[in-house]
Protein backbone atom coordinates (compact mmCIF):
# COMPACT_ATOMS: atom_id res chain seq x y z
CA UNK A 1 0.00 0.00 0.00
CA UNK A 2 1.28 3.46 -0.93
CA UNK A 3 2.19 5.85 1.88
CA UNK A 4 0.43 9.19 2.25
CA UNK A 5 0.63 12.08 4.69
CA UNK A 6 -1.93 14.74 5.48
CA UNK A 7 0.41 17.60 6.32
CA UNK A 8 -2.10 19.83 8.15
CA UNK A 9 -5.28 17.86 8.74
CA UNK A 10 -6.39 20.13 11.59
CA UNK A 11 -7.45 22.68 8.96
CA UNK A 12 -10.22 20.25 7.97
CA UNK A 13 -10.88 18.15 11.09
CA UNK A 14 -10.40 20.79 13.77
CA UNK A 15 -13.25 19.39 15.88
CA UNK A 16 -12.41 15.66 15.53
CA UNK A 17 -15.83 14.93 14.02
CA UNK A 18 -14.82 13.52 10.64
CA UNK A 19 -14.65 9.88 9.57
CA UNK A 20 -11.37 8.96 7.80
CA UNK A 21 -12.38 5.33 7.12
CA UNK A 22 -12.67 5.69 3.35
CA UNK A 23 -9.42 7.65 3.11
CA UNK A 24 -7.54 5.07 5.20
CA UNK A 25 -8.58 2.32 2.78
CA UNK A 26 -6.79 3.99 -0.14
CA UNK A 27 -3.32 4.37 1.36
CA UNK A 28 -1.31 4.12 4.57
CA UNK A 29 -2.15 7.56 5.94
CA UNK A 30 -0.13 9.48 8.53
CA UNK A 31 -1.86 12.54 9.97
CA UNK A 32 -0.02 15.67 11.06
CA UNK A 33 -1.99 18.44 12.73
CA UNK A 34 0.33 21.07 11.33
CA UNK A 35 3.52 21.23 9.30
CA UNK A 36 5.74 24.29 9.43
CA UNK A 37 7.68 24.94 6.18
CA UNK A 38 10.85 23.41 7.62
CA UNK A 39 8.90 20.32 8.80
CA UNK A 40 7.36 19.46 5.43
CA UNK A 41 10.43 17.59 4.13
CA UNK A 42 10.75 15.48 7.26
CA UNK A 43 7.02 14.72 7.44
CA UNK A 44 6.95 13.82 3.74
CA UNK A 45 9.93 11.43 3.95
CA UNK A 46 9.15 8.10 2.31
CA UNK A 47 5.67 9.19 1.24
CA UNK A 48 4.17 8.91 -2.22
CA UNK A 49 1.17 11.16 -1.65
CA UNK A 50 0.94 14.52 0.11
CA UNK A 51 -2.40 15.96 1.19
CA UNK A 52 -2.49 19.68 1.98
CA UNK A 53 -5.13 22.24 2.91
CA UNK A 54 -4.16 25.76 1.82
CA UNK A 55 -0.58 25.00 2.86
CA UNK A 56 1.98 27.14 0.98
CA UNK A 57 3.87 24.82 -1.37
CA UNK A 58 6.13 27.12 -3.35
CA UNK A 59 8.93 26.20 -5.74
CA UNK A 60 11.56 26.14 -3.00
CA UNK A 61 9.60 23.56 -1.03
CA UNK A 62 8.54 21.44 -4.01
CA UNK A 63 12.10 21.32 -5.37
CA UNK A 64 13.28 19.76 -2.08
CA UNK A 65 10.50 17.20 -1.64
CA UNK A 66 11.59 13.55 -1.37
CA UNK A 67 11.93 11.73 -4.69
CA UNK A 68 9.17 9.36 -3.61
CA UNK A 69 6.44 12.01 -3.90
CA UNK A 70 4.16 11.35 -6.87
CA UNK A 71 0.97 13.19 -6.01
CA UNK A 72 -0.08 16.33 -4.15
CA UNK A 73 -3.77 16.45 -3.26
CA UNK A 74 -5.07 19.89 -2.36
CA UNK A 75 -7.95 19.39 0.07
CA UNK A 76 -10.05 22.12 -1.48
CA UNK A 77 -10.94 23.89 -4.70
CA UNK A 78 -8.36 26.68 -4.79
CA UNK A 79 -4.77 25.63 -5.46
CA UNK A 80 -3.04 29.00 -5.80
CA UNK A 81 -0.93 27.95 -2.78
CA UNK A 82 0.87 25.32 -4.89
CA UNK A 83 3.52 26.11 -7.51
CA UNK A 84 2.01 24.08 -10.33
CA UNK A 85 4.95 24.55 -12.72
CA UNK A 86 7.47 23.42 -10.09
CA UNK A 87 5.38 20.30 -9.45
CA UNK A 88 5.13 19.60 -13.17
CA UNK A 89 8.91 19.80 -13.56
CA UNK A 90 9.26 17.26 -10.75
CA UNK A 91 6.67 15.04 -12.50
CA UNK A 92 4.40 15.38 -9.47
CA UNK A 93 0.69 15.26 -10.25
CA UNK A 94 -1.46 17.88 -8.52
CA UNK A 95 -5.19 17.34 -7.92
CA UNK A 96 -7.82 19.46 -6.22
CA UNK A 97 -11.39 18.89 -5.01
CA UNK A 98 -13.80 20.95 -7.10
CA UNK A 99 -17.47 21.40 -6.27
CA UNK A 100 -17.38 19.75 -2.83
CA UNK A 101 -18.56 22.96 -1.16
CA UNK A 102 -20.65 24.56 -3.91
CA UNK A 103 -23.99 24.32 -2.13
CA UNK A 104 -22.54 25.30 1.26
CA UNK A 105 -20.83 28.43 -0.09
CA UNK A 106 -23.99 29.35 -2.03
CA UNK A 107 -25.94 28.92 1.21
CA UNK A 108 -23.64 31.36 3.02
CA UNK A 109 -23.80 33.80 0.10
CA UNK A 110 -27.58 33.91 0.32
CA UNK A 111 -27.44 34.15 4.10
CA UNK A 112 -25.44 37.34 3.53
CA UNK A 113 -27.88 38.66 0.91
CA UNK A 114 -30.91 38.08 3.13
CA UNK A 115 -29.18 39.49 6.19
CA UNK A 116 -28.12 42.64 4.33
CA UNK A 117 -31.55 43.17 2.79
CA UNK A 118 -33.20 43.11 6.23
CA UNK A 119 -30.41 44.86 8.21
CA UNK A 120 -30.43 41.78 10.44
CA UNK A 121 -26.89 42.19 11.77
CA UNK A 122 -27.39 45.89 12.40
CA UNK A 123 -30.57 45.16 14.37
CA UNK A 124 -28.79 42.60 16.53
CA UNK A 125 -25.98 45.06 17.18
CA UNK A 126 -28.56 47.65 18.29
CA UNK A 127 -29.95 45.20 20.85
CA UNK A 128 -26.48 44.44 22.16
CA UNK A 129 -26.04 48.17 22.61
CA UNK A 130 -29.32 48.34 24.57
CA UNK A 131 -31.13 50.18 21.78
CA UNK A 132 -34.72 49.00 21.38
CA UNK A 133 -35.82 51.71 18.94
CA UNK A 134 -36.87 49.21 16.30
CA UNK A 135 -39.24 47.66 18.84
CA UNK A 136 -40.62 50.83 20.41
CA UNK A 137 -40.56 53.23 17.45
CA UNK A 138 -41.02 53.00 13.71
CA UNK A 139 -38.49 50.87 11.82
CA UNK A 140 -35.63 53.13 10.75
CA UNK A 141 -33.33 50.59 9.09
CA UNK A 142 -33.48 49.20 5.57
CA UNK A 143 -35.86 46.28 5.28
CA UNK A 144 -36.24 45.30 1.64
CA UNK A 145 -37.52 42.44 -0.47
CA UNK A 146 -34.97 40.76 -2.70
CA UNK A 147 -37.66 40.04 -5.31
CA UNK A 148 -36.99 42.25 -8.30
CA UNK A 149 -33.53 43.27 -7.12
CA UNK A 150 -30.47 42.72 -9.32
CA UNK A 151 -27.69 40.36 -8.27
CA UNK A 152 -24.37 40.65 -10.05
CA UNK A 153 -22.33 37.44 -10.02
CA UNK A 154 -18.63 37.62 -10.88
CA UNK A 155 -17.66 34.16 -12.14
CA UNK A 156 -19.63 31.32 -13.69
CA UNK A 157 -18.26 28.20 -12.00
CA UNK A 158 -20.14 25.63 -9.94
CA UNK A 159 -20.61 27.85 -6.88
CA UNK A 160 -21.77 30.74 -9.05
CA UNK A 161 -24.31 28.46 -10.73
CA UNK A 162 -25.77 27.47 -7.34
CA UNK A 163 -26.01 31.14 -6.33
CA UNK A 164 -27.69 32.00 -9.63
CA UNK A 165 -30.26 29.22 -9.15
CA UNK A 166 -31.10 30.54 -5.69
CA UNK A 167 -31.37 34.11 -6.96
CA UNK A 168 -33.76 33.07 -9.73
CA UNK A 169 -35.85 31.17 -7.15
CA UNK A 170 -36.09 34.36 -5.08
CA UNK A 171 -37.24 36.33 -8.13
CA UNK A 172 -34.05 38.31 -8.65
CA UNK A 173 -32.63 39.52 -11.93
CA UNK A 174 -29.09 38.15 -12.40
CA UNK A 175 -26.18 39.71 -14.26
CA UNK A 176 -23.11 37.53 -14.77
CA UNK A 177 -19.55 38.49 -15.69
CA UNK A 178 -17.13 35.76 -16.72
CA UNK A 179 -14.25 35.28 -19.12
CA UNK A 180 -15.96 32.06 -20.21
CA UNK A 181 -19.70 32.74 -20.64
CA UNK A 182 -22.02 29.76 -20.33
CA UNK A 183 -25.45 29.07 -21.74
CA UNK A 184 -27.94 29.56 -18.91
CA UNK A 185 -31.47 28.54 -19.78
CA UNK A 186 -32.92 30.46 -16.84
CA UNK A 187 -34.94 33.59 -17.47
CA UNK A 188 -33.62 36.86 -16.03
CA UNK A 189 -29.97 35.72 -16.34
CA UNK A 190 -27.73 37.76 -18.65
CA UNK A 191 -24.00 37.87 -19.33
CA UNK A 192 -22.68 41.44 -19.29
CA UNK A 193 -19.45 43.39 -18.98
CA UNK A 194 -17.96 43.92 -15.54
CA UNK A 195 -18.70 47.64 -15.78
CA UNK A 196 -22.38 47.01 -16.52
CA UNK A 197 -22.63 44.47 -13.72
CA UNK A 198 -21.13 46.83 -11.14
CA UNK A 199 -23.20 49.78 -12.29
CA UNK A 200 -26.59 48.03 -12.34
CA UNK A 201 -26.47 45.54 -9.44
CA UNK A 202 -28.02 45.91 -5.99
CA UNK A 203 -25.81 43.08 -4.71
CA UNK A 204 -22.44 42.03 -6.19
CA UNK A 205 -21.19 38.55 -5.26
CA UNK A 206 -17.69 37.30 -6.11
CA UNK A 207 -17.25 33.67 -7.19
CA UNK A 208 -14.09 33.59 -9.32
CA UNK A 209 -10.67 32.05 -8.58
CA UNK A 210 -7.73 34.12 -7.42
CA UNK A 211 -5.03 34.47 -10.06
CA UNK A 212 -2.91 37.17 -11.71
CA UNK A 213 -5.92 38.48 -13.62
CA UNK A 214 -8.29 38.65 -10.66
CA UNK A 215 -6.02 39.89 -7.86
CA UNK A 216 -7.41 43.28 -6.76
CA UNK A 217 -10.03 43.04 -9.49
CA UNK A 218 -12.31 45.09 -7.25
CA UNK A 219 -10.49 48.30 -6.39
CA UNK A 220 -11.33 51.95 -5.78
CA UNK A 221 -12.22 52.51 -9.43
CA UNK A 222 -14.57 49.51 -9.59
CA UNK A 223 -16.20 50.31 -6.23
CA UNK A 224 -16.96 53.81 -7.50
CA UNK A 225 -19.07 52.27 -10.28
CA UNK A 226 -21.44 50.63 -7.79
CA UNK A 227 -24.67 52.17 -6.51
CA UNK A 228 -24.44 53.92 -3.12
CA UNK A 229 -27.21 51.53 -2.03
CA UNK A 230 -25.39 48.39 -3.24
CA UNK A 231 -23.70 45.66 -1.22
CA UNK A 232 -20.52 43.71 -2.01
CA UNK A 233 -20.22 40.04 -1.03
CA UNK A 234 -17.07 37.92 -1.20
CA UNK A 235 -17.02 34.20 -0.40
CA UNK A 236 -14.19 33.42 -2.83
CA UNK A 237 -10.69 34.74 -2.05
CA UNK A 238 -9.83 37.84 -0.08
CA UNK A 239 -7.23 39.28 -2.44
CA UNK A 240 -9.75 39.63 -5.27
CA UNK A 241 -10.75 42.82 -3.45
CA UNK A 242 -8.17 45.50 -2.74
CA UNK A 243 -8.93 45.68 0.95
CA UNK A 244 -7.68 49.19 1.69
CA UNK A 245 -9.91 50.53 -1.09
CA UNK A 246 -12.91 48.68 0.29
CA UNK A 247 -12.29 50.13 3.77
CA UNK A 248 -12.24 53.61 2.26
CA UNK A 249 -15.43 52.94 0.28
CA UNK A 250 -17.28 51.64 3.35
CA UNK A 251 -16.16 54.53 5.55
CA UNK A 252 -17.24 57.08 2.94
CA UNK A 253 -20.47 55.22 2.10
CA UNK A 254 -19.47 54.85 -1.54
CA UNK A 255 -21.40 51.58 -1.18
CA UNK A 256 -23.93 50.66 1.49
CA UNK A 257 -22.02 47.72 2.94
CA UNK A 258 -20.16 44.48 2.49
CA UNK A 259 -20.27 40.89 3.71
CA UNK A 260 -16.98 38.99 3.60
CA UNK A 261 -16.13 35.39 4.38
CA UNK A 262 -12.54 35.93 3.22
CA UNK A 263 -9.81 38.49 3.84
CA UNK A 264 -6.52 39.37 2.17
CA UNK A 265 -4.67 38.17 5.24
CA UNK A 266 -6.01 35.06 6.94
CA UNK A 267 -6.58 34.47 9.72
CA UNK A 268 -7.89 37.98 10.25
CA UNK A 269 -6.39 40.06 13.03
CA UNK A 270 -8.14 42.59 15.31
CA UNK A 271 -6.14 45.48 13.86
CA UNK A 272 -7.85 45.02 10.49
CA UNK A 273 -10.07 48.13 10.12
CA UNK A 274 -12.85 46.04 8.57
CA UNK A 275 -13.57 44.57 12.01
CA UNK A 276 -14.57 47.98 13.30
CA UNK A 277 -16.86 49.07 10.46
CA UNK A 278 -20.59 48.87 11.27
CA UNK A 279 -21.55 48.32 7.64
CA UNK A 280 -19.37 45.23 7.18
CA UNK A 281 -20.33 41.66 8.10
CA UNK A 282 -17.36 39.30 8.60
CA UNK A 283 -17.14 35.54 9.01
CA UNK A 284 -13.88 33.54 9.35
CA UNK A 285 -13.83 31.69 6.00
CA UNK A 286 -16.61 29.31 7.04
CA UNK A 287 -18.32 28.85 3.67
CA UNK A 288 -16.82 25.40 3.21
CA UNK A 289 -16.85 24.38 6.88
CA UNK A 290 -20.28 22.74 7.31
CA UNK A 291 -19.64 19.30 8.80
CA UNK A 292 -21.38 17.59 5.87
CA UNK A 293 -19.20 19.57 3.47
CA UNK A 294 -15.97 18.64 5.25
CA UNK A 295 -16.91 14.95 5.32
CA UNK A 296 -17.63 15.10 1.59
CA UNK A 297 -14.17 16.63 1.15
CA UNK A 298 -12.45 13.74 2.98
CA UNK A 299 -14.37 11.16 0.94
CA UNK A 300 -13.55 12.94 -2.33
CA UNK A 301 -9.87 13.00 -1.35
CA UNK A 302 -10.07 9.22 -1.12
CA UNK A 303 -11.65 9.11 -4.60
CA UNK A 304 -8.84 11.29 -6.02
CA UNK A 305 -6.13 9.09 -4.52
CA UNK A 306 -7.82 5.88 -5.65
CA UNK A 307 -8.18 7.18 -9.21
CA UNK A 308 -4.50 8.17 -9.26
CA UNK A 309 -3.40 4.77 -7.98
CA UNK A 310 -5.46 3.14 -10.75
CA UNK A 311 -3.63 5.24 -13.34
CA UNK A 312 -6.64 7.43 -14.09
CA UNK A 313 -6.08 10.66 -12.15
CA UNK A 314 -9.13 12.88 -11.77
CA UNK A 315 -9.37 16.61 -10.99
CA UNK A 316 -5.78 17.03 -12.16
CA UNK A 317 -4.73 20.69 -12.43
CA UNK A 318 -1.23 20.38 -13.96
Amino acid sequence: MKKAVFLNYVKVDYDNKLDFTKLNKTAEITLYKKSAPEEIYKNAEGSHILITKELPMGKEIIDKLPSTVELICEAGTGYNNIDIEAAKKRNITVCNIPAYSSKAVAQLTFTFILSLSSSLTTQQNMLKGNSYDNFTKHMTLNHNEVVGKTLGVIGAGKIAVEVIKAAVFFGMKVLVYSRTPKDFQEENVSFVSLKELLTDSDFVSIHCPLNEDTKHLIDREKLALMKPSAYLINTSRGAIIKEEDLVEALKNRVIAGAALDVLEQEPGTPDNPLFKLPNCILTPHIGWQCIETRQRLIDMLADNIQAFLEGKPTNQVN
